[in-house]
């Protein structure tokens, strides 16, 4: 085996790029989540080492002194942090000529040729799945036999080798859980509304959802839901509770858990034997019975993508679910003491504004404990960047900046009713009339006096919400 470091490059200050953010962003609050994409090949490779730079808060020369000591560099990128992961691969390549770097993440699996082309540092890409690709290098297998793999032969031309089929058998697939223990820093994965210090895990891959809008699925992950046994995921749970004992709280990071609904009450009863605190990703049309066996097994919170309060800009974005079902879910939650944390996205087809005020008041009618607010993101591969090339709402082709110079997110689509400007700054305008209600304030501050750790954290994230806000309006 190769030595192999798989790194989640430098980035912007904060910015939560990493091999399982969706929103791959500078966020309102400090936050991030696990490289799990990362740590699942390097339980398949010997010897090697993830390394998570912007969590670690390591600078360039940092982490170019750690990658220098390894023969193979895997380094997952994203739309808005490639330009700063090809620099830092050029960085590399300089320092060292004979290290090997490749990358991984949904825009190399979208365009594997640009991606390669962009920079000669880069010397493989890989694909689709990339759990077993990068075991296959790393183990020096040659480059064209390995499946999913495109890569730059000596002459400079590019080689695009067959397509790797989906894993169906995902309980073959190793437990992350001890690569996070060995490797990263706990404290350092930090979201606002799960417990601290949390761990998040997949129980499976894909989703049977086709919202258009949404990137693993349409690059990577695929439509199809493909689960681990109920056995593999209690298993690896039970591990997490044995060997990281500090862990308050299981967070299962799959695009919706809650497909399977035999399934996810035989977890959750497994769940509750192992005396777990647990939250997961749901649709917002969980039937009430199954949100009752969920919640008296351990469940403490709910991540539901509301995304829109009008119901044709659901139907526009194929959501699957309309207004009165979210609704009568989210009343459901609130019978049974579920916490849900609500996420919005403002600019999707369909949108003016009139229906970003139809939302800002649907969102304080529902009330979620705490909401996110993005912005639609046409990420390459997805049904919204196509859409939004063909209605002219972006240029084909021309840079996409869905992040600024310090990696907040920007609003790329414009409409001719509706200027980016406009959706950029409804953001702040939904977030202060969320939050800033009398109602809204009393439920924080009555949690802040019920801990003392609750207290300092919500005025932590207080300070930086508040600069956010500020640094929004400019």
């Amino acid at each position: 085996m190769k030595k192999t470091l798989f790194l989640q490059a430098p980035s912007f200050d904060g910015f939560d790029g990493g091999a399982g953010s969706r929103y791959q962003a500078k966020r309102e609050i400090k936050s991030f989540w696990y490289p799990t994409w990362l740590a699942q090949p390097a339980a398949l490779v010997p010897g090697s080492r993830v390394l998570d730079a912007p969590a670690d808060g390591l600078t360039v020369q940092q982490t170019l002194d750690i990658a220098a000591d390894y023969e193979l560099v895997i380094i997952h990128t994203s739309t808005p942090s490639f330009p700063t992961d090809a620099k830092f691969a050029e960085e590399l390549k300089q320092r060292k000529p004979d290290v090997m770097i490749g990358m991984v993440g949904a825009k190399p699996a979208v365009d594997p040729g640009g991606t390669l082309g962009a920079s000669e540092a880069i010397d493989f890409v890989c694909r689709e799945e990339f759990d077993y690709t990068c075991q296959d290098v790393a183990a020096g297998k040659p480059l064209q036999d390995i499946l999913g793999l495109s890569y730059r032969l000596p002459d400079g031309s590019l080689e695009h080798n067959g397509q790797r089929p989906m894993i169906e058998n995902m309980d073959e697939l190793p437990f992350v859980a001890p690569v996070y223990q060995r490797d990263l820093k706990i404290d350092n994965y930090f979201i606002g509304y799960l417990k601290h210090p949390y761990v998040s895990i997949y129980t499976g891959r894909g989703c049977r959802s086709r919202c258009t809008f949404c990137l693993w699925p349409q690059t990577v992950g695929g439509h199809r839901y493909r689960t681990r046994s109920a056995e593999s995921v209690i298993a690896e749970v039970k591990w997490i509770k044995e060997n990281m004992p500090e862990v308050k709280e299981i967070m299962f990071d799959d695009d919706t858990f809650t497909d399977f609904k035999p399934r996810v009450e035989e977890i959750a009863r497994g769940l509750g034997q192992l005396g777990v605190t647990w939250s997961c990703n749901a649709k917002a049309n969980v039937p009430y019975s199954t949100l009752k066996i969920m919640k008296e097994n351990g469940l403490r919170l709910l991540l539901v993508g509301y995304e829109s309060g009008d119901d044709q800009i659901l139907l526009n974005i194929k959501k699957g679910l309309r207004t009165d079902i979210a609704r009568r879910f989210t009343e459901d939650c609130r019978k049974l003491g579920i916490q849900i944390h609500g996420t919005f996205i403002l600019g999707l087809p369909g949108e003016t504004r009139e229906t970003i005020e139809k939302t800002i008041e649907y969102a304080k009618e529902i009330n979620p404990h705490t909401i996110q607010v993005s912005l639609a993101a046409p990420y390459p591969g997805t049904t919204l960047y196509r859409q939004a090339v063909e209605n002219g709402w972006l240029e084909e082709n021309k840079v996409i900046n869905l992040v600024n110079d310090q990696g907040v997110q920007l609003a790329a689509i414009s409409y001719p009713h509706l200027s980016r400007e406009d959706i950029y700054h409804g953001v702040e305008t939904f977030y202060k009339r969320f939050y800033f209600r009398p109602g809204k304030i009393w439920e924080i501050v009555r949690e802040m006096l019920g801990s003392w750790d609750m207290m300092k954290r919500r005025l932590r994230e207080g300070v930086e919400f508040f600069r956010f806000l500020r640094s929004h309006e400019a």
